[in-house]
C-alpha cells in the first residue's frame, strides 16, 4: 500500500475555500495571436507536415519511377534482363544478404504481447463504507482522539471519494478484527473473484496458463498469494509463478513488464497478472496524522489481466503492449523514505507519508516522461522541445522550456487514482483537459484508491463509456513507494466494448458526477 500523491491532502484541506474574482474587460485591439485559439490549427498543421515528411518526400519519387516505368518498351525490358543475367553473381550475393538479414530480424525481433482481456473485482454491497458510517466506526473504536477524528473527516471531505467505496469485512466490526485469517479471506475474495470472471469471459482454461505474476505490497503470507492461486485453480506443475511484494501502487505496471519479459522467452503461452492490495492487517489505529491518510483513501479492489504471445490471439485481443518505461528514484534517501512503513511512538504500525511526497513524485514523473517522450511523441514535438532547449542554453536563459503535448501521442490517460492531489497535478503539468482525467477522477470517486489495480478500473471506465476506438493509444501511469514512477502504453486493436460483469456495468450511466472540492 502506498500513498501515490495522497500526502498533499492535508495541504489541500488547509488551502481549500479560496475564492477568485474575475473581471472582464472589452478591448478593441487585435487579439494576441499567441493566445488565440486558432494557434492550435497552426500547430496541428505543423505536426502533420513533420510527421508525414518522409511520405511527402517519397510520393514524388514514386511518381517519377512509375512514369519512367510506363515509358519502357519491350526492348528496354529485354535489355534490363540481359544486364541482370551478366551480373548473376551480384544478384545472388545481394539475395543471400537479404534472406540472411530477414531471417535474423524475424528471429530476434520482440514478440508482440497482446492483452486478451482483464477483469476488475467488484466487492459486494455489504462492504460499502459511506462517510457517515466510516466516521461513526472510527469514533466507536476508541483508538482515535478528537484531533485525529477531525483530521480524518477533513481528508475524507476533500479526498474525491464517494459514498460507495468498499472496506474489508474485518473493518465493519466494532472493534475491528484484523486477523491473519481475515486477511487471507480478503485476498481470496479479491483474487478469485477477478480470476473467475476473467476465465469465464475468455474461455481460457487455467491449465493453459504458463506464467503467473501476483503483486501485493503489504500482505505476503506463506504460502504466497501466487501459491494460493496455483492451489485454487490446480495450475500446471511447470508454471512460472512470481509474487511481488512491497513495491507499492506502481507494482501493477512492474508485474506487466515482468510478464512481458517472460513471454519473450516462453513461446505460445498465456500469462496472468493479478494486482491487488490487502487492507485488513494494514489499517492504522494510531494518532499520527501522516499515517492516518491511507485509512481515508485506500479501499478494497483488484484486477486480473490475461496476456498472450500467441499470433492467433491478435484477432480477439483488446490491446497490444507498445512500451513499458520504469523509473526508480530509490537511490535518493528522501525518495526512499517518502512512503515508509513503520511504527509510531505508541508502537502501532502504519504507512507514513512524507510532506515531500508530491515534489518527489514530480521529479520521478519528469524522469519517466523524459525517457518515454522520444518513444511516443511525434517528431514535430521532439523538434520543438529540442529547439527551445538549444535556444535556452545558447541565447536566452529566461526562455521557458517547451512542454511536449502528450495529447498528440495518446488518446486516453489512466493516471493512478492515488488521491485528488496527484490527479490535479498531472492534469496541470501535462496540460490535459478535464475529459482526459475523467476516468481517474471517477474511479477515485466510485472505488477509492485500489492501489496498483486502479489503472484497470480506469481503463474499464473508458470502455464502458464506449470511447475506445481501434488504433487509440492508452497511457497508464502509476506511482509507488521506493520511489517509483512507471508507465505502460497500449494500442487498441479494435473498437473495444466492455467485458461482461465489468466493475461499471450497473452504474456507468450515473457518471461522470461532480466531485465536491
Amino acid at each position: 500500500m502506498d500513498g501515490g500523491g495522497a500526502a498533499s491532502q492535508e495541504t489541500t484541506a488547509a488551502s481549500g475555500g479560496a475564492t477568485v474574482g474575475v473581471r472582464i474587460h472589452h478591448s478593441r485591439r487585435l487579439p494576441d495571436f499567441l493566445q488565440s485559439v486558432n494557434l492550435k490549427y497552426v500547430k496541428l498543421g505543423y505536426h502533420y507536415l513533420i510527421s508525414n515528411l518522409l511520405t511527402l518526400c517519397l510520393v514524388p519519387l514514386m511518381v517519377i519511377i512509375i512514369v519512367e516505368a510506363s515509358q519502357m518498351n519491350p526492348n528496354d525490358v529485354r535489355q534490363l534482363w540481359l544486364h541482370l543475367q551478366y551480373n548473376l553473381v551480384s544478384v545472388i550475393i545481394c539475395s543471400a544478404f537479404l534472406v540472411f538479414g530477414s531471417t535474423v530480424y524475424i528471429m530476434t525481433r520482440p514478440r508482440p504481447v497482446y492483452l486478451v482481456d482483464y477483469s476488475c473485482y467488484r466487492p459486494p454491497d455489504s462492504l460499502k463504507a459511506p462517510f457517515d458510517r466510516f466516521m461513526e466506526h472510527s469514533r466507536l473504536q476508541g483508538d482515535f482522539d478528537e484531533s485525529s477524528l477531525e483530521f480524518q473527516r477533513k481528508i475524507l471531505e476533500r479526498s474525491g471519494l464517494g459514498d460507495e467505496t468498499y472496506v474489508p469485512e474485518a473493518m465493519h466490526f466494532i472493534p475491528p478484527r484484523p486477523s491473519m485469517q481475515a486477511a487471507r479471506e480478503e485476498a481470496e475474495q479479491v483474487m478469485f473473484g477477478a480470476l473467475d470472471n476473467l476465465f469465464a469471459n475468455t474461455n481460457v482454461k487455467p491449465k493453459e496458463i504458463g506464467v503467473l505474476v501476483v503483486n501485493c505490497s503489504l500482505f505476503n503470507p506463506t504460502p504466497s498469494l501466487s501459491a494460493m492461486i496455483v492451489n485454487k485453480y490446480k495450475l500446471r506443475g511447470n508454471i512460472r509463478s512470481f509474487n511481488l511484494g512491497g513495491m507499492g501502487c506502481s507494482a501493477g505496471v512492474i508485474a506487466v513488464d515482468l510478464a512481458k519479459d517472460m513471454l519473450q522467452v516462453h513461446r505460445n503461452t498465456y500469462a496472468v497478472v493479478v494486482s491487488m492490495e490487502n487492507i485488513t492487517q494494514n489499517w492504522y489505529f494510531g494518532n499520527k496524522k501522516s499515517m492516518l491518510i491511507p485509512n481515508c483513501l485506500f479501499r478494497v479492489g483488484g484486477a486480473a489481466v490475461l496476456l498472450s504471445n500467441k499470433a492467433g490471439d491478435r484477432r480477439r485481443a483488446k490491446y497490444k503492449l507498445v512500451h513499458v518505461v520504469r523509473t526508480h528514484k530509490g537511490a535518493d534517501d528522501k525518495a526512499f523514505r517518502c512512503v515508509y512503513q513503520e511504527q509510531d511512538d505508541a508502537g502501532k504500525t502504519g504507512v507514513s507519508l512524507s510532506k515531500d511526497l508530491m515534489a518527489i513524485a514530480g521529479g520521478a514523473l519528469k524522469t519517466n516522461i523524459t525517457t518515454l517522450g522520444p518513444l511516443v511523441l511525434p517528431i514535430s514535438e521532439q523538434l520543438l522541445f529540442f529547439a527551445t532547449l538549444v535556444i535556452k542554453k545558447l541565447f536566452n536563459k529566461n526562455v521557458k522550456p517547451y512542454i511536449p503535448d502528450f495529447k498528440l501521442a495518446f488518446d486516453h490517460f489512466c493516471i493512478h487514482a492515488g488521491g485528488r492531489a496527484v490527479i490535479d497535478e498531472l492534469e496541470k503539468n501535462l496540460q490535459l483537459l478535464p475529459a482526459h482525467v475523467e476516468a481517474s477522477r471517477m474511479t477515485l470517486h466510485r472505488f477509492g484508491n485500489t492501489s496498483s489495480s486502479s489503472i484497470w478500473y480506469e481503463l474499464a471506465y473508458i470502455e464502458a463509456k464506449g470511447r475506445m476506438r481501434r488504433g487509440n493509444r492508452v497511457w497508464q501511469i502509476a506511482f509507488g513507494s521506493g520511489f517509483k514512477c512507471n508507465s505502460a502504453v497500449w494500442e487498441a486493436l479494435r473498437s473495444v466494448k466492455p467485458s461482461r460483469n465489468g466493475p461499471w456495468h450497473d452504474c456507468i450511466d450515473r457518471y461522470p458526477v461532480k466531485v465536491v472540492s
